[in-house]
């Protein structure tokens, strides 16, 4: 009798298809369908979560966070973490991104030696298991690349055991002159090997090796990897790199078929798993790239939004939101079962590649330079034409935002508030960096001492400097901490904020940037308006076209709205959420 095949095999078997089409392998895509549900720990019977179901409120929010941002003598810094969530960030925040906490060799944590386990520096997998308990906990998957140290490669080299065939090699005879990647590093690193001379392929850096997923011993070691990751608590994975996970000799490299088709197989297994997991892909691309890994609400929950930090960075420092309006316009609503993941700082620079097509060489040309007039860095990459062009600008983002194209000036609180507030408000779930929740300034010294520019927004704060710098009133640390708690306070209490929540944008001349919430039932309603400008903005209330048999509140500022056909002036910067609900939504 011929054994029935549960519906979950059949699609993993049918994905595998896809993905291994011009691949040779030693077992079928059954069998191989089989391994993957023994090794994810899945009933093959399992039914999948309801379609386009979203997993997300208007109270998720993301704390971005290296495991040892705060730091203190004698404690381990994830127990620093936790004590700093617990006592400064408390319910203003519901989900925690502790950025890779395992041993690495280089890149703040991207170079992984060894995914199981929790770098010893930080603390314990019962440390990260303990905030998991308390928050929702995102995790990278550092899927792409792994350190050139780990045991893995130790094995490549060797030509034998484990990873002695997971890396992917090419020749320096090989047509490579289409591979797009983000470095001017050299793509092939030449290692000798008990096989002979080999070139691996690093699309990063020469201690960041590519992993070959065309041998699906690859794929089946990364489902080991999430299964425990799953076990330790982590309900948001991070696929780091994603899109230039495979590879094919004379294309690009990048955002290939097979590439779309691993995330899906990924994403049937996780949610096999835990039916309420998200999967958010980590694509430093052009806009229009960035939005196919939705698919069809099929591949990642979540996308990040990496063209709105250039684009409201712009913004702010020219005073006109022309650009962030129309990419505002014409971004599609995220369906049901997606939705998008905003930021505008992270451990990251702010990359450019996502604001190609949309702000011009000359924008670009002028962000660049008033960025490197704050003290900021640029960090470069080749195009494909063999031309240097800026990739990231590095900086924090309280000193992005001192000032304008004209300089430095005294708004640089407002400014940055004015910021947040834009972001906080628009579909989709906001994260935001810890540094941003502080205030925290360009570190210099790191800089000097890594010579890495994206350490320049990577600062490590001591335990009692951090005390110091939140209870001295001379300081900006307290009242942007304040102030990013009360904007998250409110945030969180308005269905209009719900991540799928109607979007429109409004029409208010290139001075306002506005849109307009509505939540999912209709029955609340949020005008969000900025003055993206160093000067006073006058906002005619008759604009809005606000229901008169409805009552109207200025939820920042706590204020009934009585008298519909005034002009409310908007100072500098000063943003109002506008709502036929009062304060607690």
């Amino acid at each position: 009798m011929q054994m029935q095949v549960s519906p979950l095999a059949q699609k993993l078997a049918q994905q595998l298809s896809m993905i291994y089409q011009e691949v040779k392998l030693n077992e079928s895509v059954d069998e191989l369908a089989t391994s993957l549900i023994t090794l994810m720990h899945i009933d093959a019977n399992a039914l999948p979560p309801e379609p386009f179901c979203n997993h997300w409120t208007e109270e998720d929010v993301v704390l971005i966070t290296y495991g040892d941002s705060i730091i203190e003598d004698n404690c381990p810094p994830l127990q620093s973490l936790h004590c700093f969530l617990d006592e400064s960030i408390g319910s203003s925040i519901n989900s925690v991104h502790i950025l890779p906490f395992f041993p690495y060799s280089s890149d703040d944590g991207f170079s992984v030696i060894d995914y199981s386990s929790v770098n010893e520096s930080l603390g314990s997998w019962q440390d990260i298991k303990a905030i998991s308990e308390q928050w929702h906990l995102m995790s990278d998957l550092v899927i792409n690349h792994c350190s050139s140290r780990s045991a893995w490669f130790d094995n490549f080299i060797k030509g034998e055991g484990q990873g002695s065939d997971y890396f992917y090699t090419a020749s320096p005879e090989d047509d490579l002159s289409a591979v797009v990647r983000p470095r001017t590093s050299p793509l092939l690193r030449e290692v000798e090997t008990g096989k002979g001379t080999q070139f691996v392929w690093c699309t990063f850096s020469e201690d960041q090796v590519d992993f070959d997923f065309r041998n699906p011993e690859v794929l089946k070691s990364f489902v080991s990897i999430i299964r425990q990751y799953l076990d330790a608590g982590v309900k948001i994975f991070r696929f780091d790199a994603i899109a230039f996970l495979w590879k094919t000799i004379g294309t690009s490299c990048i955002n290939l078929p097979q590439t779309h088709e691993v995330v899906r197989l990924l994403r049937t297994l996780i949610e096999h798993a835990r039916n309420d997991a998200v999967i958010i892909t980590e694509t430093n691309i052009p806009n229009t790239q960035n939005l196919t890994y939705f698919g069809n609400a099929n591949e990642a929950h979540a996308i990040y939004n990496f063209s709105l930090p250039p684009l409201l960075l712009n913004t702010l420092i020219t005073g006109n939101c022309l650009y962030l309006k129309r990419w505002l316009m014409s971004m599609p609503p995220a369906q049901d079962g997606t939705t998008y993941f905003n930021f505008i700082a992270s451990h990251d620079g702010i990359g450019l590649r996502p604001a190609e097509g949309l702000l011009s060489d000359e924008e670009i040309q002028i962000l660049t330079t008033t960025v490197q007039d704050f003290g900021g860095k640029i960090s470069w990459r080749t195009s494909d034409n063999g031309q240097q062009k800026p990739y990231e600008m590095n900086i924090s983002l309280y000193d992005a935002l001192q000032g304008t194209i004209s300089g430095p000036d005294q708004w640089n609180f407002e400014r940055f508030m004015c910021a947040h507030a834009i972001m906080l408000a628009l579909e989709g779930i906001p994260g935001i960096y810890i540094h941003s929740m502080l205030g925290t300034q360009n570190d210099y010294q790191k800089l000097e001492n890594t010579h890495h520019n994206r350490s320049i927004n990577r600062h490590r704060w001591q335990v009692d400097a951090l005390e110091k710098a939140l209870t001295d009133e001379s300081m900006h640390h307290a009242k942007v901490l304040s102030s990013m708690k009360n904007l998250l306070d409110i945030r969180i209490k308005q269905s209009a904020f719900h991540p799928n929540a109607t979007q429109f944008t409004l029409h208010l001349g290139l001075q306002l940037f506005g849109f307009w919430r509505q939540s999912l039932d209709r029955k609340q309603r949020i005008f969000c308006i900025s003055n993206v400008t160093d000067q006073p903005q006058l906002l005619p209330l008759s604009e809005l076209n606000l229901i008169i048999t409805e009552s109207w509140y200025e939820l920042i500022t706590d204020s009934e709205i009585t008298e519909l056909t005034q002009e409310l002036t908007l100072l500098p910067y000063q943003s109002v959420w506008i709502s036929n609900k009062g304060h607690n939504g």
